[in-house]
């Protein structure tokens, strides 16, 4: 198979069976592919997702007739192809014949008559058409209308930032693990291997590489030195401000970046690593493994405290709610394909009773850090607003930070500011003596 007909049937296997662009390209197809193939169909798949709204608006112009479900795979197929001859440096005549050959391997010959007249009918006006396209904004900027409604409304000065910011790719960040040796050091090791990075001064963990390598290139990486991870993730541990044998939560733990964080800032604690899914916390296992951390790992559904609560208080709680992950669609650009507007109030109340439930669990004079990687305030602010109404005995601890922007509760960093990705945090703490009001 090709590199583009496989990336045809991951297209459609996330844009009409739902299914996450991360757990599609861990299918054996992808995994066979050599090397060069399979970077050349992640860029293929990412463009795509991420262009999707603007390429759907050229194709509806293209192709009068909608292709029958059985044959939404020629249809990603064009999707592939447009954006070659609009976003890459293919050659038109390469990216029109490379497409249609993928029709033969997809064992629709019939399709690669139809593939060919639709892309060189685009190569005829395509100024025409992208600005027909673009007279519509969602296809403009490339986001569903519903999504860019919300941005728009919850951050009218900044809207048009956070699409453009959401739309380019992301930089490959790195948290330097300072058991092992400080972001300088670690950058000097990096100039030493020809490769190429810079400070982030909010994060003192954190490191930016100019040019993304593979983590095989770099130096420990095996030995536990360095880990990826963005900088607006890499904030959680620094704001719990763990000390030597507390017992810590983390709740939602997988795939365990945050969890790792943790426990290299501090020894010896008692932390325990929830997430629901058995299969995302072997994630946390390997993590584990390569930084020869250890921690209490247990598959369950943080929500459902009787289920693994032993009734022990736990003196800090990290809370990465489960969330629109709005704030990391340059990361993740199939999240425009696959949320929609009524998975937030259904994100709301998760997260609205994870709050409630974990906040008996903290031990009074504890503390409890909110995060999530949603620009959107009913996710977060808002979310946490409610939350003090109801609970006499939570109060909202100031962040003295450079970084972010202040909320009514919390702070929010928007796609793009400080490099970073968009996430908030709040962080709460426990009444000595809880109320009885």
């Amino acid at each position: 198979m090709s590199a583009r007909a496989t990336a045809a049937l991951c297209l459609q296997r996330v844009i009409y069976e739902g299914e996450s662009l991360t757990e599609v390209l861990q299918d054996p197809s992808v995994a066979n592919l050599n090397p060069q193939d399979q970077a050349l169909l992640r860029n293929m798949c990412f463009g795509t997702l991420r262009w999707h709204e603007r390429l759907s608006a050229i194709l509806k112009q293209l192709v009068k007739k909608a292709l029958k479900p059985a044959d939404k795979d020629v249809e990603c197929l064009l999707r592939i192809g447009l954006y070659q001859l609009i976003y890459q440096r293919t050659p038109d005549h390469a990216a029109v014949n490379e497409t249609v050959k993928a029709t033969k391997k997809l064992k629709k010959d019939w399709a690669g008559k139809l593939v060919n007249g639709v892309l060189r009918n685009f190569l005829r006006s395509p100024a025409e058409l992208l600005v027909k396209a673009d007279s519509r904004v969602p296809a403009r900027y490339a986001f569903p209308d519903w999504l860019l409604t919300r941005i728009q409304q919850a951050w009218p000065d900044d809207w048009e930032a956070i699409l453009n910011a959401s739309n380019t790719h992301a930089p490959m960040i790195l948290r330097v693990n300072q058991r092992q040796h400080t972001a300088s050091a670690y950058q000097a090791l990096l100039q030493a291997a020809d490769i190429a990075a810079d400070l982030i001064p909010t994060v003192d963990s954190a490191l930016m590489l100019q040019t993304p390598v593979g983590v095989e290139q770099l130096p420990g990486f095996f030995t536990g030195a360095v880990s990826v991870q963005d900088a607006a993730a890499q904030l959680a541990a620094g704001l719990l401000d763990c000390q030597p044998g507390m017992r810590v939560l983390d709740a939602c733990a997988a795939p365990g970046g945050k969890t790792s964080h943790l426990l290299e800032m501090t020894d010896g604690l008692h932390l325990i690593a929830l997430d629901e899914s058995e299969a995302r916390l072997k994630r946390v296992t390997e993590n584990f493994t390569r930084l020869h951390l250890q921690a209490t790992l247990v598959a369950a559904d943080a929500g459902d405290t009787a289920t693994w609560w032993d009734g022990q208080a736990f003196d800090r709680i990290l809370l990465d709610a489960p969330c629109s992950a709005t704030g990391v669609i340059r990361r993740h650009p199939d999240i425009k394909v696959l949320r929609r507007a009524s998975d937030i109030a259904e994100l709301q109340q998760e997260q609205a009773q994870l709050l409630r439930n974990l906040w008996h669990t903290l031990r009074p004079g504890g503390k409890l850090l909110y995060a999530t990687c949603s620009i959107l305030p009913e996710e977060n602010s808002r979310q946490v607003e409610a939350f003090l109404a109801e609970h006499p005995d939570a109060t909202l601890e100031p962040l003295s930070v450079a970084w972010g922007r202040a909320q009514a509760a919390g702070r929010q960093i928007l796609p793009g500011e400080h490099a970073m990705d968009g996430f908030y945090y709040a962080l709460l703490s426990k009444a000595v003596q809880e109320s009885t009001q």
